[in-house]
């Protein structure tokens, strides 16, 4: 092997995990955060679907399924309105031509 080129490797590197375990490990970093380790991962734990969230991802979504919904309902709310418009507009101009007609009924007698 060349000297020089290596990085030196730390027999006792200090890994410190999210659930706030700490243990040694060989590296060549002398000191690690990790997110998950073999005392939280629900694989090692035997625990059943467990959501370790450190980034914020799970509220991030929740946010925008909430989002999503409420835009929906809106969007709906939105399209109700403007049917009844439409509804409203529509029965005025059938009544506006049921007049009309009746008036070229009236005028031909």
């Amino acid at each position: 092997m060349k000297k020089e080129i290596h990085p030196t490797y730390h027999d006792k590197a200090k890994t410190t995990c999210a659930c706030g375990t700490v243990f040694e490990i060989g590296s060549t970093a002398e000191s690690m955060h990790i997110e998950l380790c073999s005392h939280c991962h629900p694989f090692y734990t035997g625990g059943g679907q467990r959501i370790i969230d450190t980034a914020g991802r799970v509220d991030r979504f929740k946010k925008r399924a909430e989002k999503a919904t409420t835009t929906t309902a809106t969007a709906k709310k939105r399209q109700s309105t403007t049917a009844r418009k439409v509804a409203a507009k529509e029965s005025r101009t059938l009544k506006a031509q049921g007049e009309a007609i009746k008036k070229k009924l009236a005028e031909k007698k």
